[in-house]
Parts: structure tokens; sequence; C-alpha cells
């Protein structure tokens, strides 16, 4: 333990002492010198002494992250829960059995690279959720895969959600746990799939939407992966929930302020690094559904994914990035795991191997629980989550090595991160009351050097997509 007692009275001069010296009272002094002109300026300068000293304590109290980082990257993949990727992790808040809806306590199955993607829409969260006690992830089913590469892909298990990876499934994954930093409290900011999650980590809500856009509420959402989700496709509604629990269909088009904006106003550069129309994974393009961006001049700051790797190798990073991943490489089953991976690997082995490695810090998460399970309890701020945890990577030359921040977090946690930093205001509640990461990181280290990881083999049936995913 490393509690300080309060400091002992013990051998301290009077004055220190918690029962000060009595004395008799003394006649009130006489008050005509209130009055006079020399006191009323010594009252004026002292108030000025007094406000200078406020607004010079507020400059003080910058975070360090003002002076270090210069550049901050937001890398969010696809659908997996803590325990799915980190279940196992020494001494992190992980699991390797789960409760079913009988009662019983199973194990956890080891995870094949591949398999069927498992329905994590907002009703299959809470239906798993069952009022905090976490015991019907196996009642998942399966997302329909219409052609199946292989029936070593489908039907693995008979319950698709309770299962896991190991440290030999995503080696480098674990490996940047080892030395930087991994979050064991990261939460997805909403119970539900990906359209409402992705719009968290460019605002901090998602303007009452829950689920995922539908063109026909006949057949509900046929996501064609290349097709948008929002403001430039006909037609196209999602659910919103009022705060009274209210429900209707509204447009998936909003126009409410994102960080963007705030960086637009300040004159920092962003850039949104994302799969572009007719792309598969263009469906995660979260400014695609912000009116005033898809259809101002802002958009030319939403750029092809692969953009990143040039931009950072050239010493040309915004101030704050997004990277949303094509889909085959996403992790979203059930495209394959190892694949993304070392997509990621590509990714980031760019940014150290750049100019901008020095002055970065790299968020890299996954947007929603994909329909796997997790043992711990999402703590339900508000009507519309938290979801459930999901990993959490903090990388950067000053982020703690080997560190397992237990804090809790959620995606406005990222957007607090940036606010904090640069000293822009929040954007809702969520991103005020949100804790913003600081303690991750270590500002008095020397800055630490780049960690350059090996892609790794893959054994691969067949990377695919399914192009009727509920996201």
């Amino acid at each position: 333990m490393n509690d300080q007692q309060g400091p002992s009275n013990q051998g301290l001069p009077p004055e220190y002492s918690q029962h000060p010296t009595q004395h008799a009272p003394q006649q009130p002094p006489s008050r005509k010198w209130l009055r006079s002109p020399l006191f009323q300026i010594g009252v004026v300068g002292l108030i000025v002494i007094v406000i200078a000293g406020i607004m010079g304590g507020l400059l003080l109290a910058k975070p360090a992250s003002t002076q270090h980082i210069k550049h901050i990257v937001f890398l969010v993949k696809e659908n997996r829960t803590f325990d799915n990727y980190f279940g196992t992790y020494p001494s992190a808040n992980g699991a390797t059995t789960a409760m079913d809806s009988q009662g019983q306590i199973v194990p956890l199955q080891h995870e094949r690279d591949q398999i069927p993607d498992i329905n994590h829409s907002a009703g299959s969260g809470y239906m798993a959720y069952d009022n905090g006690k976490m015991d019907r992830f196996d009642l998942l089913p399966a997302n329909g895969v219409k052609k199946s590469p292989s029936s070593k892909v489908v039907n693995v298990y008979q319950n698709n959600s309770l299962t896991q990876l190991y440290q030999s499934d995503i080696p480098n994954y674990w490996t940047y746990a080892q030395n930087f930093v991994l979050g064991d409290n990261m939460f997805s900011s909403l119970m539900g799939p990906s359209f409402p999650n992705h719009l968290y980590t460019v605002a901090a809500q998602s303007g009452g939407s829950i689920g995922n856009p539908t063109t026909d509420k006949n057949i509900g959402t046929l996501n064609k992966a290349t097709k948008g989700w929002g403001c430039d496709i006909p037609n196209q509604q999602v659910k919103v929930k009022a705060g009274d629990g209210s429900s209707h269909l509204h447009e998936a088009c909003f126009d409410f302020q994102t960080l963007a904006d705030e960086l637009d106003a300040r004159g920092e550069s962003w850039r949104y690094y994302a799969p572009p129309a007719g792309q598969k994974g263009y469906i995660w393009s979260s400014f695609d559904a912000i009116k005033h961006i898809r259809y101002g001049p802002d958009w030319k700051y939403v750029v092809p994914t692969e953009q990143f790797l040039s931009d950072a190798a050239t010493g040309n990073l915004p101030t704050v990035s997004w990277i949303v991943t094509p889909a085959d490489v996403s992790e979203h089953a059930p495209a394959s795991v190892c694949v993304g991976e070392n997509w990621t690997i590509k990714m980031l082995n760019a940014l150290m191997q750049g100019p901008a490695w020095s002055s970065t810090a790299v968020f890299l998460t996954w947007d929603d629980f994909g329909g796997f399970y997790d043992h711990v309890r999402p703590q339900q701020i508000d009507s519309y989550g938290l979801g459930f945890r999901v990993p959490l990577l903090i990388i950067s030359p000053y982020a703690k090595k080997g560190y397992i921040d237990h804090t809790q977090y959620e995606y406005s946690s990222m957007l607090r991160f940036a606010e904090d930093t640069l000293g822009l205001s929040p954007l809702t509640a969520r991103d005020r009351s949100a804790n913003n990461m600081l303690g991750a990181f270590d500002f008095t280290q020397s800055s630490r050097p780049s960690l350059i990881l090996q892609q790794h083999a893959c054994n691969v049936v067949q990377v695919y997509h399914n192009p009727n995913y509920d996201d």
C-alpha cells in the first residue's frame, strides 16, 4: 500500500498546532481608514493579484499531454469483446467461463480464426445482458451466410458467442498489451451495433439512434457492404430512441456537432481515413451520416483508409485521425482475425517508422461486442448504454509500459482525451463526464522508441464478407 498518513503535529512549532494559542479579544479598530484612497487602491491591486494567480494556476493545470502529444489517432475495428480477445491475459479482469441460459457454468471454447457472424443488434444485446445477469449469450443466433466458403467455418460450435481467442491467435495484440497499455474496463458507448457506436467515436452521441439503418421496413437491413449508412442513401431510416424510452424512425442523416467541428473552429487539422463509396466497409464511414460534413467542404477530409500509410510515412498526419477499416480486414466475423491483425500491424508500423511517432497517442479499440460473451456487467448510465466491454490498447511513446488500466472508459473518453489535450469544450454530457485516459500515460518518461512487429502467416480458408450483415 502507498497510502500516506497525514502530517503529525509532533515537533512542530506552535503556529502549526491544531490548537492555536488563545488570545484575549481586542477592541475593533476605527473604520475611517477603510474609506481612504490608499486602502481602496490596495484592495483593487489585491483582487488583480488573486485573479492573476487563479488564471496562472489554470494555465499550469493544463495536462502534460498538451506539451507532448501533437497527433491523436483513433483506430476503430469491428465486433469483439474484452473476454473474446484478452480473457486469458494475466492479471487482467478476464474470464474463461460463462454462465449460460440454463444457469450452468461452461468453458469458453477456443475460437477458430473464422466463424459465422453472430447477431448483435440492440435487442440481442439486451437479451444477452438479461438485466445484468449476463447469462443469455448462448441464445444469440448466427446470422445467415449466403455462400459459406467451407464447412469448416460454419457451425464450428453450437454457441459461437461462448468462444475466445488465445495469445497464439493474436500474438501481436498481446505484444502491444505487454509493451504499452491494455484497458480492461473499456465499454462500447451504446448497447447495440455499429452505426450508433461509430457515431459516438466522432460526436459522443448517436443522435438517439440505437440500431443500423434500414431501407425497407418489411425486410429489415440488407446492408450491401459497399453501400453507405447515412445521408447519401435515399429513403434510409434508423430507429431512434428518445430520452423517455419511446422510439420512432428517423432519416439516417443527422446534423449534430462533432469533434471535427471543434477542430475546425480551433484551426486544428483532422482526417477520417475510411473505405470510400463502392468499397466494402463504407457502411462504417460515420461522417456520411453527418449532413453538414457529407455535403460541405469538410468532406474532403474523409479520405481512403490506405492514405494513412503515405501520410504517416511523409509526416503529413493531422492533429486528429480516425481510421476505419475495410471489411475484409475488420475482424468482423466471418472475416479472418489473423488477416485483420496483420493489417493493423501494417498501419501501426507505418506510423512508428514515420516522423510523427514521438508525439503520437493511438487508441485502438473495437466498435461493439459483435455477439461475443463478456462477463463484466456494463453500467447503465443513461437510456442508451453503456454497451458491453470491448478491447482497448493505448499505444504511444508516453504510454506506461505493460500497464493494465482498470479505469472505466467508453468511446467518449477518447474524445475527452482529445478535448483536454487540445483545450476544447465537451460536446455532450457523455464526454463531459467521461474519464479522459490521461492516467494511462507517463509524461515524465523519455519518449520510447517504436516497436516494429512482424506480420504472421494466416491459415485462412477464404477471406470473405457476408453482404447481409446486421453490421
